[in-house]
């Protein structure tokens, strides 16, 4: 009976596409095993390639242009999975893709773009918005989203704040804005909190160009922001496991937009069906661009070597960069990483077929 193999990576962020991976994994497992059953099941956790991840072949994608991070006008999608269910990426709106290293300044940048992404979907009659969290390059708890669904956030003097993270210290005041028709479902990629040592801005702020003052000022502003939340009755929004995704925007939606919480990992491998695949495959191969203790805690490819391990198939992980020791943490599965430059498809696929050939004990090509 031949060896069947799952592919099943994510996105390798700021390169590549989870479809495209998985097809450059897919081309790799054939060459090493040309009578293998390869089946391709590209993931998602929240992040980059959500959409490719969960839409059908041939989907409608709608284009909308809204707000950048830095209030520049910006194309993104709103996907549909159906005739009631919309599906947006919040890095479509304010992600990192947007903005040069240079131009990281989460202390300015704002989620608005995200909150007129819902807007626009609940306005063309979705009943429900799932919201993908990962990617941001914001720290501005949702605040710019809460403005896009008609919030007002004011200073102790009456005056808007301007947009941003880093005027968050001064919010005095929450007015609030539209009733929302649509149901929201946000899909958190990590279980950070809001604030505190493990919060938005501690943990992401430095990843997103904050400086060690941006990080103090940011920290403040959020803890402000969950102090005016609790005082709006959501006291338990500062330490809500994954209220700190895309910098604070989990727990915004959730006071903002009255969204649901839920792992975005677990519910994109629900969706495309991976446990009924896992359990015809006998090895599993997936990926992303970069792997280290972080994937563990609520990343797709975390989520993907623990249902393997629990399910007692081998695993590959092919990855552009391996780090903080995550091999010493999964010594059972087999990991292998580019040589620190950006992969492209045909070195995926040399790395996959590698993998391959190594966990089956084929021979070298």
């Amino acid at each position: 009976m031949p060896v069947s193999i799952l592919v099943a990576p994510t996105a390798f962020k700021g390169s590549l596409g989870p479809r495209v991976v998985a097809e450059a994994l897919a081309e790799g497992a054939r060459r090493a095993a040309p009578g293998a059953l390869v089946l391709a099941c590209p993931l998602a956790d929240g992040g980059d390639g959500l959409l490719d991840a969960v839409l059908a072949p041939g989907a409608l994608r709608e284009p909308v242009t809204v707000t950048g991070p830095l209030g520049q006008p910006v194309e993104a999608e709103i996907g549909w999975i159906d005739e009631a269910t919309v599906i947006i990426e919040s890095a479509a709106a304010c992600g990192l893709r947007f903005l040069q290293v240079r131009e990281r300044k989460p202390q300015v940048t704002t989620s608005r773009g995200v909150g007129e992404l819902v807007a626009v979907a609940a306005e063309r009659g979705a009943a429900t918005v799932v919201v993908g969290l990962g990617g941001s390059a914001t720290v501005d708890g949702g605040a710019g989203a809460a403005r896009a669904l008609g919030w007002r956030l004011k200073d102790a003097s009456g005056q808007e704040l301007p947009e941003g993270g880093g005027a968050l210290a001064a919010l005095a005041a929450l007015e609030p804005g539209w009733t929302l028709s649509a149901r929201v479902v946000a899909l958190a990629d990590v279980a950070n909190p809001l604030v505190g040592p493990e919060g938005a801005a501690r943990v992401f702020g430095p990843q997103k160009g904050a400086s060690a003052a941006d990080v103090e000022r940011l920290d403040a502003g959020l803890t402000r922001l969950a102090e005016l939340m609790a005082r709006h009755g959501r006291p338990e929004l500062a330490a809500l496991p994954g209220g700190g995704a895309a910098g604070g925007l989990g727990a915004g939606l959730a006071f903002f937009a009255g969204a649901e919480l839920v792992g975005g990992a677990g519910w994109v491998l629900e969706r495309v069906g991976f446990d009924a695949a896992l359990a015809r495959a006998d090895l599993v191969l997936t990926g992303e661009g970069a792997v280290d203790l972080t994937s563990l805690a609520g990343k797709v490819v975390g989520e993907v070597l623990q249902r393997a391990r629990a399910a007692r198939k081998r695993a590959v992980v092919i990855a552009g960069a391996l780090r903080g020791g995550i091999e010493l943490a999964w010594p059972d599965v087999r990991m292998l990483a580019g040589d620190g430059t950006l992969l492209d498809g045909p070195a995926i696929a040399r790395l996959a077929e590698r993998g391959v050939r190594e966990v089956l004990g084929l021979p070298r090509a």
